[in-house]
């Protein structure tokens, strides 16, 4: 009897040993299986909450500028800093240009914005218009053409749209 006590004894110590082991092994791969979770999560959450539409647009051969109004129809605000590393990419259909922001008066190859019914708050807010207006020698210089427009967000989100160009 002492024989058994003794096996089911060393069966036992086995058993909680390979059990501490084992949880030494799975736990950090859960914990970091639930971080990569949780930044994914978060990373889908905030992509879903931004959302921008193009409303109108307008180009002129003549001064080689086009001006877009973007709607924010998302319901998380973008700060101005973001908007300033947005990509534009703005010419004629299958020749276009990716433009430079420039804070002041737009020149050939760049863009500028203004926040249309702006709080001065430091962000583009969800319901408010973002004026965009660019120049480049890569718009068609004839009335009735074809342009092309595409902005693109830090996050990724991408508008893009095809529109006639004025005299």
């Amino acid at each position: 009897m002492s024989s058994e006590t003794f096996t089911t004894a060393m069966f036992l110590m086995a058993a909680i040993i390979s059990a501490g082991v084992l949880i030494n092994a799975i736990f950090p791969v859960i914990y970091t299986l639930s971080d990569t979770i949780a930044s994914s999560t978060h990373q889908a959450d905030e992509r879903l909450r931004v959302d921008v539409k193009i409303v109108t647009t307008y180009a002129s051969a003549a001064s080689e500028k086009a001006e877009i109004w973007i709607k924010n129809v998302g319901t998380q605000r973008i700060a101005e800093t973001d908007l300033e590393d947005s990509d534009v990419f703005l010419g004629a259909v299958g020749d276009f240009d990716r433009l430079s922001y420039t804070a002041g008066v737009v020149a050939d190859g760049e863009w500028t914005y203004a926040i249309a019914e702006s709080s001065a708050n430091g962000y583009w807010d969800a319901g408010e218009t973002l004026h965009i207006t660019g120049q480049t020698t890569d718009l068609p210089d004839a009335s009735g053409s074809v342009a092309y427009f595409q902005f693109v967000l830090m996050t990724g989100l991408s508008r893009s749209t095809e529109f006639t160009v004025s005299d």
